[in-house]
Protein backbone atom coordinates (compact mmCIF):
# COMPACT_ATOMS: atom_id res chain seq x y z
CA UNK A 1 0.00 0.00 0.00
CA UNK A 2 1.43 3.69 -1.31
CA UNK A 3 0.89 7.00 -0.62
CA UNK A 4 0.29 8.50 -3.87
CA UNK A 5 0.14 12.26 -4.29
CA UNK A 6 -3.68 12.32 -4.91
CA UNK A 7 -3.93 10.59 -1.35
CA UNK A 8 -1.30 12.97 0.22
CA UNK A 9 -3.60 15.83 -1.23
CA UNK A 10 -6.10 14.14 0.32
CA UNK A 11 -5.26 13.80 3.43
CA UNK A 12 -3.22 16.97 3.79
CA UNK A 13 -6.80 18.88 3.90
CA UNK A 14 -6.94 17.52 6.96
CA UNK A 15 -4.78 18.91 9.28
CA UNK A 16 -5.21 22.26 7.09
CA UNK A 17 -8.48 22.09 8.62
CA UNK A 18 -7.73 22.09 12.19
CA UNK A 19 -3.99 23.79 12.75
CA UNK A 20 -5.29 27.20 12.97
CA UNK A 21 -8.37 26.21 14.50
CA UNK A 22 -8.42 27.32 17.73
CA UNK A 23 -11.87 25.61 19.10
CA UNK A 24 -13.09 22.79 19.89
CA UNK A 25 -9.69 22.86 22.25
CA UNK A 26 -9.35 20.31 24.97
CA UNK A 27 -6.64 21.66 27.60
CA UNK A 28 -4.57 19.77 29.89
CA UNK A 29 -3.34 22.44 32.34
CA UNK A 30 -2.29 23.31 35.56
CA UNK A 31 -3.14 26.16 37.02
CA UNK A 32 -0.96 28.10 39.52
CA UNK A 33 -3.18 30.89 40.04
CA UNK A 34 -5.79 33.34 38.24
CA UNK A 35 -3.24 34.49 35.86
CA UNK A 36 -2.78 31.53 34.16
CA UNK A 37 -6.76 31.29 33.13
CA UNK A 38 -6.38 31.54 29.17
CA UNK A 39 -7.60 30.92 25.58
CA UNK A 40 -5.81 27.95 24.38
CA UNK A 41 -4.10 30.33 21.82
CA UNK A 42 -2.70 32.36 24.38
CA UNK A 43 -1.16 29.74 26.02
CA UNK A 44 0.17 27.61 22.62
CA UNK A 45 1.41 30.46 20.55
CA UNK A 46 2.14 27.66 18.23
CA UNK A 47 0.06 24.69 18.88
CA UNK A 48 -3.02 25.58 19.57
CA UNK A 49 -5.04 24.17 16.87
CA UNK A 50 -5.92 20.56 16.14
CA UNK A 51 -8.47 19.97 18.94
CA UNK A 52 -5.16 19.53 21.54
CA UNK A 53 -1.17 20.14 22.09
CA UNK A 54 0.03 16.85 20.84
CA UNK A 55 -2.14 16.21 17.66
CA UNK A 56 -1.46 19.62 16.55
CA UNK A 57 2.12 18.93 16.60
CA UNK A 58 1.93 15.50 14.70
CA UNK A 59 -0.37 17.36 12.22
CA UNK A 60 2.98 19.97 12.26
CA UNK A 61 4.61 16.85 11.36
CA UNK A 62 2.15 15.49 8.59
CA UNK A 63 2.48 18.72 6.97
CA UNK A 64 6.26 18.89 6.80
CA UNK A 65 6.56 15.06 5.92
CA UNK A 66 4.08 16.01 3.08
CA UNK A 67 6.38 18.99 1.68
CA UNK A 68 9.22 17.18 1.99
CA UNK A 69 7.89 14.14 0.03
CA UNK A 70 5.64 15.46 -2.69
CA UNK A 71 4.98 18.79 -5.08
CA UNK A 72 1.25 19.20 -3.33
CA UNK A 73 -1.31 21.62 -5.18
CA UNK A 74 -1.58 22.86 -1.43
CA UNK A 75 2.00 23.75 -1.31
CA UNK A 76 1.47 27.18 -0.52
CA UNK A 77 -1.56 26.89 1.48
CA UNK A 78 0.59 25.03 3.94
CA UNK A 79 3.65 26.72 3.92
CA UNK A 80 1.61 29.83 4.47
CA UNK A 81 0.53 28.06 7.87
CA UNK A 82 3.36 27.05 9.24
CA UNK A 83 5.01 30.14 8.96
CA UNK A 84 2.23 31.75 11.01
CA UNK A 85 2.51 29.15 13.66
CA UNK A 86 6.33 28.01 13.62
CA UNK A 87 7.61 31.74 14.19
CA UNK A 88 10.31 32.36 16.46
CA UNK A 89 8.14 34.22 18.35
CA UNK A 90 5.18 31.97 18.97
CA UNK A 91 7.51 28.81 19.36
CA UNK A 92 9.84 30.65 22.38
CA UNK A 93 5.91 31.08 23.83
CA UNK A 94 6.12 27.45 23.52
CA UNK A 95 9.04 27.68 25.22
CA UNK A 96 7.79 29.50 28.28
CA UNK A 97 5.10 27.49 29.10
CA UNK A 98 6.75 24.66 29.48
CA UNK A 99 9.12 26.81 31.42
CA UNK A 100 6.46 27.63 34.13
CA UNK A 101 5.99 25.96 37.69
CA UNK A 102 4.14 22.95 37.37
CA UNK A 103 4.54 21.91 33.66
CA UNK A 104 7.22 18.91 34.33
CA UNK A 105 4.49 16.35 33.07
CA UNK A 106 3.16 18.31 30.46
CA UNK A 107 2.45 15.62 27.07
CA UNK A 108 4.69 13.51 28.60
CA UNK A 109 5.85 11.43 26.92
CA UNK A 110 3.27 11.67 24.02
CA UNK A 111 3.64 15.15 23.14
CA UNK A 112 7.37 14.73 23.56
CA UNK A 113 7.68 11.79 21.21
CA UNK A 114 5.90 13.83 18.33
CA UNK A 115 7.67 16.84 18.96
CA UNK A 116 10.84 15.02 18.89
CA UNK A 117 9.81 13.72 15.33
CA UNK A 118 9.07 17.08 14.27
CA UNK A 119 12.39 18.50 15.53
CA UNK A 120 13.87 14.45 13.05
CA UNK A 121 11.69 15.63 10.49
CA UNK A 122 13.25 19.27 9.75
CA UNK A 123 16.84 18.60 10.80
CA UNK A 124 17.46 17.52 7.05
CA UNK A 125 15.65 18.88 5.48
CA UNK A 126 17.20 21.52 2.65
CA UNK A 127 14.53 24.35 2.40
CA UNK A 128 14.78 27.73 3.25
CA UNK A 129 11.47 27.76 5.14
CA UNK A 130 12.14 24.39 7.09
CA UNK A 131 15.41 25.62 7.93
CA UNK A 132 14.06 28.48 9.79
CA UNK A 133 11.64 26.74 11.16
CA UNK A 134 14.16 23.91 12.53
CA UNK A 135 16.19 26.64 14.06
CA UNK A 136 13.22 28.59 15.53
CA UNK A 137 12.09 25.01 16.94
CA UNK A 138 15.55 23.86 18.67
CA UNK A 139 15.05 26.10 21.75
CA UNK A 140 11.65 23.68 22.62
CA UNK A 141 13.22 20.70 21.24
CA UNK A 142 16.21 21.24 23.50
CA UNK A 143 13.64 20.97 26.09
CA UNK A 144 12.14 17.83 25.52
CA UNK A 145 15.49 16.07 24.92
CA UNK A 146 16.54 17.50 28.75
CA UNK A 147 12.98 16.18 29.83
CA UNK A 148 13.98 13.05 28.64
CA UNK A 149 17.25 12.64 30.41
CA UNK A 150 15.85 13.55 33.71
CA UNK A 151 12.40 11.48 33.70
CA UNK A 152 13.33 8.42 32.33
CA UNK A 153 15.68 7.71 35.14
CA UNK A 154 13.53 8.31 37.99
CA UNK A 155 10.58 6.35 36.02
CA UNK A 156 10.91 2.69 37.92
CA UNK A 157 8.00 0.98 35.92
CA UNK A 158 6.87 1.55 32.37
CA UNK A 159 2.77 2.38 31.69
CA UNK A 160 1.60 -0.06 29.11
CA UNK A 161 -1.40 1.71 28.08
CA UNK A 162 -3.22 2.10 24.81
CA UNK A 163 -3.14 5.49 24.76
CA UNK A 164 -1.14 8.75 25.33
CA UNK A 165 0.99 7.77 28.61
CA UNK A 166 2.28 4.61 26.98
CA UNK A 167 5.71 4.40 27.64
CA UNK A 168 7.25 2.00 24.83
CA UNK A 169 5.71 4.47 22.11
CA UNK A 170 7.24 7.56 24.08
CA UNK A 171 10.80 5.66 23.58
CA UNK A 172 10.15 5.06 19.87
CA UNK A 173 10.06 8.58 18.70
CA UNK A 174 12.91 9.68 21.42
CA UNK A 175 15.32 6.75 19.93
CA UNK A 176 14.69 7.33 16.26
CA UNK A 177 15.36 11.44 17.15
CA UNK A 178 18.60 10.02 18.78
CA UNK A 179 19.89 8.10 15.77
CA UNK A 180 19.20 10.63 13.11
CA UNK A 181 20.78 13.79 15.49
CA UNK A 182 23.21 11.45 16.57
CA UNK A 183 22.60 12.36 20.42
CA UNK A 184 24.47 9.91 21.93
CA UNK A 185 23.44 10.35 25.52
CA UNK A 186 19.77 10.21 24.74
CA UNK A 187 20.00 7.36 22.28
CA UNK A 188 22.16 5.39 25.69
CA UNK A 189 19.60 5.98 28.00
CA UNK A 190 16.52 5.39 26.18
CA UNK A 191 18.27 1.65 24.53
CA UNK A 192 18.86 0.53 28.20
CA UNK A 193 15.84 2.31 30.29
CA UNK A 194 13.88 -0.28 27.27
CA UNK A 195 15.86 -3.61 28.10
CA UNK A 196 15.49 -2.55 31.69
CA UNK A 197 11.33 -2.32 31.27
CA UNK A 198 10.81 -4.97 28.87
CA UNK A 199 13.71 -7.25 28.27
CA UNK A 200 12.47 -9.84 30.35
CA UNK A 201 8.77 -9.34 29.61
CA UNK A 202 7.41 -13.06 28.77
CA UNK A 203 3.76 -14.36 27.45
CA UNK A 204 2.00 -10.51 26.30
CA UNK A 205 -1.25 -10.91 27.77
CA UNK A 206 -2.77 -9.83 24.09
CA UNK A 207 -6.27 -11.94 24.94
CA UNK A 208 -7.06 -8.49 26.55
CA UNK A 209 -6.20 -6.42 23.71
CA UNK A 210 -8.24 -3.96 22.96
CA UNK A 211 -9.37 -1.64 25.23
CA UNK A 212 -12.58 0.42 24.12
CA UNK A 213 -10.58 4.03 23.59
CA UNK A 214 -7.30 2.29 22.52
CA UNK A 215 -5.30 4.08 19.91
CA UNK A 216 -2.21 1.93 20.35
CA UNK A 217 -1.62 -1.94 21.16
CA UNK A 218 0.25 -2.44 24.08
CA UNK A 219 2.24 -5.52 23.13
CA UNK A 220 2.63 -4.31 19.19
CA UNK A 221 4.32 -0.80 19.89
CA UNK A 222 6.20 -2.81 22.72
CA UNK A 223 7.64 -5.19 20.08
CA UNK A 224 7.88 -2.33 17.80
CA UNK A 225 10.73 -0.96 20.33
CA UNK A 226 12.27 -3.49 20.66
CA UNK A 227 13.16 -4.34 17.40
CA UNK A 228 14.72 -1.17 17.60
CA UNK A 229 16.52 -1.87 20.40
CA UNK A 230 17.74 -5.47 20.33
CA UNK A 231 20.07 -7.37 17.63
CA UNK A 232 18.30 -9.68 15.09
CA UNK A 233 18.51 -13.05 16.61
CA UNK A 234 18.34 -11.35 20.53
CA UNK A 235 15.44 -9.85 18.80
CA UNK A 236 13.65 -13.22 17.37
CA UNK A 237 14.19 -14.91 20.49
CA UNK A 238 12.16 -11.89 22.54
CA UNK A 239 9.40 -12.08 20.63
CA UNK A 240 9.68 -15.75 20.23
CA UNK A 241 8.71 -15.40 24.08
CA UNK A 242 6.84 -12.41 23.95
CA UNK A 243 4.29 -13.56 21.84
CA UNK A 244 4.71 -17.31 21.41
CA UNK A 245 1.19 -18.43 19.83
CA UNK A 246 0.48 -15.40 17.49
CA UNK A 247 -1.61 -17.67 14.93
CA UNK A 248 -4.21 -17.74 18.09
CA UNK A 249 -4.53 -14.46 18.65
CA UNK A 250 -7.39 -13.81 16.56
CA UNK A 251 -8.39 -10.63 18.56
CA UNK A 252 -4.83 -8.89 17.23
CA UNK A 253 -4.97 -10.19 13.76
CA UNK A 254 -8.31 -9.18 13.19
CA UNK A 255 -9.27 -5.28 12.73
CA UNK A 256 -11.08 -3.38 15.43
CA UNK A 257 -14.74 -2.15 15.10
CA UNK A 258 -15.40 1.24 15.92
CA UNK A 259 -19.22 2.06 16.51
CA UNK A 260 -19.19 5.45 17.05
CA UNK A 261 -17.08 8.39 15.18
CA UNK A 262 -18.63 11.42 16.59
CA UNK A 263 -17.05 9.98 20.23
CA UNK A 264 -13.52 11.03 20.31
CA UNK A 265 -12.72 7.66 22.76
CA UNK A 266 -14.37 5.14 20.54
CA UNK A 267 -12.69 7.05 17.84
CA UNK A 268 -9.29 6.44 19.26
CA UNK A 269 -10.28 2.85 17.42
CA UNK A 270 -9.36 3.97 14.20
CA UNK A 271 -6.18 5.22 14.88
CA UNK A 272 -5.66 1.69 16.52
CA UNK A 273 -5.94 -0.09 13.44
CA UNK A 274 -3.80 1.70 11.48
CA UNK A 275 -1.13 2.62 14.06
CA UNK A 276 -1.39 -1.82 14.49
CA UNK A 277 -0.66 -1.96 10.89
CA UNK A 278 2.84 0.17 11.44
CA UNK A 279 3.80 -2.14 14.09
CA UNK A 280 3.30 -5.03 12.42
CA UNK A 281 5.38 -4.14 9.19
CA UNK A 282 8.14 -3.23 11.47
CA UNK A 283 8.20 -6.22 13.43
CA UNK A 284 7.99 -7.89 10.54
CA UNK A 285 10.73 -6.72 8.48
CA UNK A 286 12.66 -7.70 12.04
CA UNK A 287 12.41 -11.19 11.61
CA UNK A 288 13.87 -13.70 9.27
CA UNK A 289 11.62 -13.93 6.39
CA UNK A 290 10.96 -17.75 6.95
CA UNK A 291 9.97 -17.00 10.91
CA UNK A 292 6.22 -18.27 11.16
CA UNK A 293 4.67 -14.84 12.06
CA UNK A 294 5.69 -12.94 9.31
CA UNK A 295 3.30 -14.00 6.73
CA UNK A 296 0.75 -13.35 9.58
CA UNK A 297 1.89 -9.90 10.47
CA UNK A 298 1.94 -9.25 6.81
CA UNK A 299 -1.47 -10.36 6.04
CA UNK A 300 -3.08 -8.46 9.31
CA UNK A 301 -0.75 -5.52 8.32
CA UNK A 302 -3.31 -5.01 5.01
CA UNK A 303 -5.94 -5.97 6.58
CA UNK A 304 -5.89 -3.22 9.52
CA UNK A 305 -3.79 -0.65 6.82
CA UNK A 306 -7.37 -0.45 5.03
CA UNK A 307 -9.78 -0.60 7.29
CA UNK A 308 -8.43 2.07 9.06
CA UNK A 309 -7.14 4.24 5.80
CA UNK A 310 -11.44 3.72 4.77
CA UNK A 311 -12.34 6.17 8.00
CA UNK A 312 -9.43 8.41 8.60
CA UNK A 313 -12.09 11.44 6.73
CA UNK A 314 -15.22 10.29 8.15
CA UNK A 315 -16.56 13.39 8.69
CA UNK A 316 -16.02 14.03 12.28
CA UNK A 317 -13.20 16.30 13.61
CA UNK A 318 -12.55 13.57 16.44
CA UNK A 319 -10.73 11.53 15.15
CA UNK A 320 -10.00 13.80 11.18
CA UNK A 321 -8.17 16.35 13.23
CA UNK A 322 -5.16 13.46 13.93
CA UNK A 323 -6.12 10.52 12.02
CA UNK A 324 -4.06 11.87 8.72
CA UNK A 325 -1.26 12.21 10.74
CA UNK A 326 -1.87 8.50 11.69
CA UNK A 327 -2.10 7.17 8.07
CA UNK A 328 1.13 9.27 6.78
CA UNK A 329 3.39 7.92 9.49
CA UNK A 330 1.84 4.07 8.53
CA UNK A 331 2.64 5.00 4.60
CA UNK A 332 5.77 6.87 4.86
CA UNK A 333 7.71 5.65 7.45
Amino acid sequence: MQLTERLASALAELPLRGILREYPNVLVHVLSGPEDIKSPRELHPAFFGCFDWHSSVHAHWMLVKLLKEFDLPQDGEIRRALRTTLSKENLDGEVEYFKRPGRKSFERMYGWAWLLKLADELSDWEDEDGEVWAAALKPLEQIIVERYLEFLPKQTYPIRLGTHTNTAFGLIYALDYAAVLENEPLRQLVSQRARDYYSDDRDAAIQIEPSGADFLSPALVEADLMRRVLPGKEFVTWFDQFIPNLVDAENLLRPVTVSDRSDPQIAHLDGLNISRAWCMNGIASALPAKHGAVSLLKVAAEAHATAGLANVASGHYEGEHWLGSFAVYMLLE
